[in-house]
């Protein structure tokens, strides 16, 4: 009888979070700027299995995981095994799918997959129906409110610290001028947060008196199919001091317009000296990768991150206002 009250609950407790993962992504997915989850989860919604259908894959989650809590209390047993086995079959495609198609992990969706299991694994087990009761609903009701909160909290990368100077990376050190203040930027051009956190960095410099010089390292995803040509003519062009200008125009292209020859094309238009610019090349690549092992040994993983000064930002989630607060106060 204990065993069998342990899967029972066990399943409502796994459709309860899986619910609580689903609707925290769907308020992802559908609102203008992410309020649980960025940077590689961004990675998965930007990706092509994002939408099976054209239907958002939270909203199929949010719908599976409601059944299952409904049928955690309505005897349909038949129905409910069915749905469990295909929750749960469906999860372990997904989290697979993350790991060996995408390269990119959601925080949301190692909760919500791992979910769909266990309730499947509880429900084969032997789980029961649960009558309903109004102080069970409202006790599953602030259950469901705790996880969305708690996942917020989880999920939410920092955005600004201040590092000491024995934990600033020592090519952040190395970069900083007297006079100056110095923003290093590990990017990768086709990366979606990387594109919107760069918007925002750009106004902010508009609105600071503050001198500010900018150092970008490579750290081209595995993920983005033109991230390392966009890399590759951002290093080309500014070997001839023209860096800034690649760095805007590559930002501004649309990904799908980032294979090599279409970088070659916004060279030719900030006027680089393109035979220059072809032999460079092998050298380019050479530091992209020194930049790659350089920036995963000083343990960045998530995209954007910069430094401003020895402060730093994970995520796109400043404002710019934050990022001129932030350059100001690295001035002082």
């Amino acid at each position: 009888m204990k065993d069998r009250a342990i899967v029972t609950f066990g399943a409502l407790i796994a459709a309860l979070v899986g619910l609580g993962a689903s609707v925290a992504t769907a308020i992802d997915d559908l609102g203008p700027e992410p309020t649980f989850c960025s940077s590689a989860c961004e990675v998965v919604r930007q990706s092509e299995w994002s939408k099976p259908l054209g239907i958002p894959m939270s909203l199929l989650g949010v719908a599976f995981f409601a059944a299952m809590v409904v049928l955690a209390v309505v005897d349909r047993p038949r129905l409910r095994k069915v749905l469990a086995i295909a929750g749960a079959a469906w999860g372990v495609w997904l989290i697979v799918l993350q790991g060996s198609v995408i390269g990119a992990w959601c925080k949301l969706c190692l909760v919500a997959d791992p979910a769909a299991i266990v309730g499947g694994g509880c429900v084969l087990a032997g789980a029961r129906t649960i009558g309903f009761a109004w102080r069970r609903a409202a006790v599953a009701t602030v259950g469901l409110a705790a996880i969305v909160g708690a996942l917020a909290i989880w999920t939410r990368a920092p955005e600004v610290t201040t590092v000491s100077d024995g934990k600033v990376p020592a090519f952040v050190e190395e970069a900083q001028v007297p006079g100056k203040v110095t923003i290093v930027e590990v990017v990768d051009f086709e990366c979606p947060f990387c594109r919107k956190m760069q918007t925002r960095l750009d106004e902010a410099l508009k609105r600071t008196q503050v001198p500010v010089r900018i150092v970008r390292k490579m750290m081209p995803l595995p993920m983005h199919q033109y991230a390392i040509p966009a890399a590759v003519a951002y290093c080309c062009a500014e070997e001839q001091g023209k860096g800034e200008e690649m760095a805007r125009e590559l930002f501004a292209a649309p990904p799908a317009d980032l294979h090599f020859d279409d970088c070659k094309k916004l060279a030719e238009k900030i006027g680089c000296d393109m035979e220059r610019f072809m032999k460079h090349i092998p050298v380019a690549k050479q530091r992209i990768m020194a930049e790659i092992e350089l920036v995963q040994a000083a343990g960045i993983e998530a995209l954007p991150t910069m430094f401003i000064g020895k402060q730093k930002v994970t995520g796109a989630t400043l404002s710019t206002e934050e990022l001129v607060k932030a350059i100001e106060r690295t001035k002082r």
